[in-house]
């Protein structure tokens, strides 16, 4: 190929990479972490992203060998192949490029920029068009491979984290891992975002059931008729202590009709007494009839027959199915009712559970014959292939040099663990999914009573930033974390346990604004917010380096349901990310907070604010 700009500079780039992996080969090493992985069109090479140690890693699937190991210029997410086999693509998540990589030489031909913080990715070769989800910002990047340049930010709900394109190249189906709106109000969930590709435009959005968050894969049938997505879907108003029986969180498998554009049905992935907390990737079987799930939380995978699903869901039944199934016989509107039916799929033969060699279950892909099943587990630093057929093990590859776990890895771990909770229904991650922070729903967790549910909060700097609850109730995190295994987990920590977890969270890190200028700078509108949050009364209580003088105050906010007008003031690091806003979530963006919910200017001096600085004084917050 020609030498261009693009690829001199690309090139500069990997040998910077490498020379930064040596340093790190010298000094201390990264954990091993998969996280996605694709078979070659051909079958003959595994292609799996490690997130932590940022390369991807080339398995020969004849040998099951490692055949090579690239380095990427950022953390290794989402990968897909060409149809040729000549072309690998690799997200670099915090390097905000795809790596475009010569499969035959393992080298990287070039970074090609792909917005912000990208994660799934799709290659739509006639086109030579590269998908990557910005996992942050409600956009999904059409980059131009022929130039490398972004030709279209197509809008997406919220937090777009992986995406598939259906046959034809015409529709991209889109998972937004967290709901966008206010948290109070009826239905609010995430939604699948549909995509117009000829146009590059949204063309329609499916919202899942209400509570329904962290939207994570996406399958699609051969035919392209429907689409299907794995989340978890939250009971928001129930009280947490009625965990049992899948009451207050269930893991879902949702069913869209991509011709009618609409949610055909939602079945749960968990049995009457046990959860399966934080479902991650799907692949289906290339017949179309047969359909893998990891279960990022329980150590588990799922298989589900989803070609007698149809079956069932479309009435052709036999009395050996008996309950609700005989209802959507009759009255097919009851296929609505199968999102709260803990035995829907069970009683009916639908769905098999199957233990995995090790932990963290992600990313999973099926071999182009659909006789094997590659399983990321990303924290064992592994992959796990796997008979479909007869579901025995073929073989494990280790990710080298993968270091012993300390303290923080262990609590990471634990954190995601959700067979240390009650019957196995969800993780600390289930409301505080690593990237995103929070799920941006309102929990009753009885910590201040009953009947007034709030907000979930972010956990960065929560060491730093006591109280932990919206009313004080937890003193700090140390608490908060202890009294999370106990009520909430409903389990009594082990030994060791807290110390892990806390120091996990004393670990997080805020993450860059996409609100900066490329230079890491304010830009001009937030300097001028920047003056209007200091002369408006802001510094007031969102004060010092974290913005927050972490007291109570009464800014206007209770609700008939609330028992107190006073609530904490959170740090406004990384608001950004961080909808919907107050206690209860009713605002939607920082802007309604001074809008629509500060009347008396309780909360800042802010009525008489114009538009112009308005926008900026939002566009500030939304940079720190």
């Amino acid at each position: 190929m020609k030498s261009t700009p693009i690829a001199c500079s690309s090139h500069i780039l990997s040998s910077v990479v490498l020379l930064w992996a040596c340093f790190l080969s010298a000094a201390e090493k990264p954990y091993r972490s998969p996280f996605d992985a694709a078979f070659a069109p051909d079958g003959q090479t595994l292609a799996v992203s490690d997130r932590t140690a940022k390369r991807v890693i080339l398995i020969d699937t004849r040998t099951w060998k490692i055949a090579n190991e690239i380095p990427l210029a950022g953390e290794g997410t989402g990968v897909t192949w060409s149809p040729d086999n000549s072309r690998l693509f690799a997200a670099e998540r915090d390097a905000n490029t795809v790596a475009e990589i010569d499969a035959a030489t393992g080298h990287v031909v070039r970074h090609v920029s792909a917005g912000i913080r990208p994660v799934g990715i799709a290659f739509i070769p006639e086109r030579n068009l590269l998908l990557a989800c910005n996992s942050v910002v409600p956009k999904v990047s059409a980059i131009d491979l022929n130039t490398g340049r972004t030709i279209a930010s197509i809008p997406a709900t919220r937090d777009p984290y992986f995406l598939a394109v259906a046959p034809g190249n015409k529709l991209a189906v889109v998972g937004n891992l967290l709901p966008a709106g206010a948290a109070d109000q009826p239905g609010h969930a995430a939604e699948i975002s549909l995509l117009d590709l000829e146009k590059l435009s949204c063309a329609a959005a499916v919202r899942l059931p209400a509570g329904s968050t962290s939207v994570r894969k996406i399958a699609l049938s051969p035919d392209g008729r429907w689409a299907y997505a794995v989340h978890t879907v939250g009971r928001t108003n129930v009280p947490i202590t009625q965990l049992d029986r899948g009451w207050v969180n269930t893991n879902a498998l949702s069913i869209i009709d991509l011709n009618a554009r609409a949610l055909s049905a939602t079945l749960l992935l968990d049995r009457i007494y046990e959860g399966s907390a934080d479902p991650w990737g799907a692949a289906l079987e290339p017949d179309g009839k047969t359909l893998w799930i990891s279960l990022a939380g329980t150590r588990e995978i799922a298989r589900v027959d989803v070609g007698a699903l149809h079956k069932l869901l479309a009435g052709e039944i036999t009395d050996k199915h008996p309950g609700i199934w005989q209802e959507i016989r009759k009255d097919p509107s009851r296929r609505a009712q199968l999102v709260n039916d803990l035995a829907a799929l069970y009683a009916a033969g639908l769905l098999e559970k199957i233990p995995v060699a090790g932990d963290g279950p992600r990313g999973i892909a099926l071999s182009p014959d659909g006789n094997m099943l590659a399983v990321c587990l990303y924290f064992s630093g592994k992959i796990q292939v796997l008979d479909t057929a007869s579901r025995s093990t073929i073989a494990e590859v280790s990710l080298p040099d993968n270091p012993a776990a300390d303290t923080i890895r262990r609590g990471e771990m634990l954190f995601h663990d959700a067979t240390t909770t009650f019957q196995h229904w969800l993780s600390c991650a289930t409301c505080h999914p690593a990237d995103q922070r929070m799920d941006a729903l309102n929990w009753d967790n009885l910590n201040d009573g009953i009947g007034n549910p709030k907000n979930t909060k972010s956990l960065v700097y929560s060491h730093l930033t006591p109280p932990t609850t919206w009313q004080a109730v937890r003193e700090n995190m140390e608490i908060s974390v202890e009294a999370g295994f106990r009520h909430i987990k409903f389990r009594e920590p082990a030994a060791g346990e807290l110390d892990a977890v806390r120091a996990y969270l004393r670990s997080l890190k805020p993450e860059k604004s996409p609100h900066l200028a490329p230079n890491g700078e304010l830009t001009e509108t937030a300097k001028r917010g920047k003056k209007v949050f200091a002369t408006q009364g802001c510094t007031d209580c969102h004060s010092g380096t974290l913005f927050t003088d972490m007291e109570l105050y009464d800014v206007g906010t209770r609700r008939s349901f609330d028992n107190t007008a006073k609530f904490d003031v959170p740090s406004l690091i990384e608001a950004w990310r961080t909808a919907p806003y107050l206690h209860d979530g009713s605002a939607a963006t920082l802007k309604e907070i001074f809008t629509k919910f500060n009347p008396k200017n309780k909360h800042g001096q802010t009525s008489d604010l114009s538009q112009e600085d308005l926008d900026a004084l939002v566009e500030y917050i939304n940079s720190l």
